[in-house]
């Protein structure tokens, strides 16, 4: 696929797609809030596609929500606005769930909408020139594409709600000392920096990756005995499968794992 507001590139595994409107610092219009769920469910279902990351081009990483544009849907018809929404705030959670690991390199402020999609991916890496900012407050919103869910696991609720109720920007070196980010780069570092952690996800063992993400997601919503059956569950089947006895084989053999995705 070819999309208008993003860039969507492959190479060795690793998929880049980057929110590229950044004359208008990549804030999210109708066009974008529609693509993006789509690049991500196609980097999802791409057996090619290892790691994924999101980034935006120019100094902003997002702007959040293009609140100039028209096309992001009808409030006239608030059924219809709702359905729309939702539906494009599956980008949210294609990057919690995915069964591949997704890396959100924070190139500038990520604000909004924005803010809440770095919070959807597994990790975050900051430019120090980069800040990230609920924002939803300073224009009458409340929160969208998963940020009130997310900010709460990450930083605790208190400080969530800090950071909602009383927006303001946090940048790099304090969402470091949050947790909200695992590493900050000068501006020119972050992207040799994030490929090489891609790298390294890469020629991971793609079935342990998965069945890590599902057993952290599932973390704060079951009790401490099903967690123990689920791991289980996942532990003996992961075990079984051709890439996991490669990995043992590979580390008895001091070699590098050839990973084949069975």
């Amino acid at each position: 696929m070819t999309y208008e507001t993003l860039l969507y590139e492959v190479e060795d595994g690793i998929c880049t797609i980057t929110l590229n409107r950044p004359e208008s610092l990549n804030a999210l219009n109708g066009t974008m809030l529609n693509e993006l769920p789509l690049a991500c469910e196609q980097a999802a279902a791409d057996d090619e596609v290892r790691v994924v990351i999101l980034t935006g081009a120019g100094r902003l990483f997002c702007a959040g929500g293009d609140l100039k544009d028209t096309g992001r849907g009808d409030i006239r018809n608030l059924e219809q606005s709702i359905y729309s929404l939702t539906n494009q705030e599956r980008a949210s959670v294609l990057l919690h769930q995915m069964p591949k690991p997704t890396i959100a390199a924070i190139n500038g402020g990520a604000a909004g909408a924005g803010c809440s999609l770095t919070l959807a991916c597994d990790l975050r890496y900051m430019s120090t020139t980069a800040y990230l900012y609920t924002a939803f407050l300073k224009v009458g919103f409340s929160g969208d594409f998963g940020g009130t869910w997310t900010l709460p696991r990450l930083v605790g609720m208190g400080k969530a709600r800090e950071m909602y109720l009383l927006p303001d920007r946090v940048h790099a070196e304090e969402a470091l000392s949050l947790g909200l980010t695992n590493g900050v780069y000068d501006p020119e570092e972050l992207m040799p920096n994030v490929l090489q952690i891609a790298a390294q996800l890469r020629d991971s063992h793609p079935g342990a990756i998965a069945q890590i993400k599902n057993n952290l997601n599932d973390a704060f919503t079951i009790p401490l005995s099903e967690a123990v059956r689920r791991e289980a569950d996942r532990m003996r089947r992961v075990g079984e499968s051709e890439d996991s006895i490669e990995a043992r084989r590979a580390f008895v053999e001091k070699r590098r794992p050839v990973f084949k995705g069975r």
